[in-house]
Parts: C-alpha cells; structure tokens; sequence
C-alpha cells in the first residue's frame, strides 16, 4: 500500500504535463500546432457537420421531426430566450449570431475534453484568451457603435458625480472593463483544467490498484481491488459533474458576454 501511494505524486506530475501544449505539427516558438489546437480545429469541424445536417434536416418539413432537430431547436431556442432575452432585450437578434457561435464553440469543445484521449481547446488558456478576446472587443465595437467613440469612453463615468470623485470611478469602470477579458479567459481555463486533472488522479488511483492485483491475487490485493472499484464509482461520479460543469460553463461565458452587451447597449 505504501508503494502505491508513493508511485502517486510522481504519477499526477506525469499526468499535469500532459496538459502542457505539445506540438503536433511545426514549431511552437515559431508557428505550429499543439495538442489543442488540432483538437480545436475538429471541434470546429464537427459543429459546422452538425449545423449543416440539422440545417438540411430541419427544410424537410415545417415541424420538426426526430431527436437531433427537437434536440438542437430547443436549446437553440433556451439560448435565445434564457440568455439573450432575458440580459440583451429588443435587440436580441444583431447580437444573436456572434453570442450563439460563442456558446456552441465553447459547448463542444468542453464536451470534446471529456473523451478520452482528446484535448479540449478550452483546455488552453491561450485558446478560451482568443474567445474571451473576441467577446471583448465585441461588446467595445457595440458600446463605441451606439454612442461614438469619445461618448463610449465618457460613458464609463458615472453622471452627477462631482469631480474628481467622477475621475477615480472613470479609473476604476475602465479597470473593471479590461479585467472582464481576463476573468473569462481564465475561469474558463481554470474550470476545464482543474476538472481533467481531477478525473486523470482518480483514474490513476484506480489503475494502481488494479496493476497489483494482476500481478497476483491474495487477501491484499482483493482489498485493492475493492478500493479500486471505489476510486472507479467516484470517477464515475465526477464524470458526471464534469459534463454538467462542461454545459455550464458554455453558458456562463456567453451569459457573462450577453450581460456586457446589454452593459454597453443601456444608456445609463
């Protein structure tokens, strides 16, 4: 038992650096591609089969038919009005097309690091930093469209506050706008990272087990093996929050970027 336990930490140093971007093809100090943006690229390819085959699908007939076009429709239809009906209002539809490719890219990219031997894009923080950087510069061109530029920029101070106290706010609002960027680029990261790593520990626990009963079957390794079968109904049961935590997250970060459109729309 003791050996097992000491083979642990080296084992979870192994399995955190396999989390490390490695490159698949070319150079990562000069252009190539990692781990994950290869599995990204599937991503996408995979949602752009699926659009399409619910697109063709759906023209067959005027009510929808079948699991697959019920299924898409209706959280088509719990985005639109759970998310952007609820946070963006009347102008739901301009900021639908960006703010659903946003939530679907996300969606299945944490749904893709929960098979094994794939990498989530959002497994990398440079990859949930360049969606977070698209939402961030899309609620700034929203906020700069309705209100110009220099009227964005006044609009971050709060009215009828006295100066200087106007001046601090002004500092503060434009801090907390850049800090948006940052914050769902790294929760994000954090989440899906932290969650594999958690599920690759249990799974190492559970195959230790297992290895020592193989190499021979006696009263101890039974016992082993019965802790393994535990380490095992636990990972099963994190498996399952992962895949909630994988739905949730896609949510939050499009809610989050359909609350800072309708931030940058309001006019007070």
């Amino acid at each position: 038992m003791d050996q097992l336990v000491a083979q642990l930490p080296s084992m979870v140093n192994e399995l955190i650096g396999e989390f490390v971007s490695h490159p698949v093809a070319g150079d990562l100090s000069t252009f190539g591609i990692s781990q994950y943006t290869f599995w990204m690229f599937v991503c996408i390819a995979i949602l752009c089969v699926l659009l399409f085959a619910f697109v063709k699908a759906q023209s067959k007939s005027l009510v929808p038919h079948g699991f697959f076009v019920n299924g898409v429709e209706f959280v088509v239809e719990y985005f639109r009005d759970n998310v952007l009906g609820d946070t963006v209002g009347k102008t739901w539809k301009q900021h639908f097309p960006f703010l659903a490719t946003v939530f679907f890219f996300v969606l299945i990219n944490d749904i893709m690091g929960l098979i094994p031997g794939a990498k989530p894009g959002t497994g990398s923080i440079a990859v949930t930093a360049a969606v977070a950087t698209c939402s961030f510069v899309y609620f700034i061109y929203v906020g700069v469209k309705n209100r110009g530029a220099w009227g964005y920029i006044k609009s971050l101070a709060p009215k009828g506050v006295p100066f200087p106290v106007n001046l601090v706010a002004w500092v503060i609002e434009v801090f907390s706008t850049i800090l948006r960027l940052i914050t769902l680029a790294v929760r994000l990261f954090c989440n899906m990272f932290a969650g594999h790593v958690v599920m690759g520990t249990f799974a190492i626990m559970a195959s230790l087990f297992f290895t020592q009963l193989a190499a021979g079957v006696n009263a101890a390794t039974l016992t082993q093996a019965g802790m393994s079968v535990a380490w095992e109904l636990i990972m099963i049961v994190i498996y399952a929050v992962e895949m909630l935590v994988a739905v949730v997250q896609a949510y939050v970060f499009a809610l989050l970027s359909s609350v800072y459109v309708q931030l940058a729309e309001q006019e007070e």
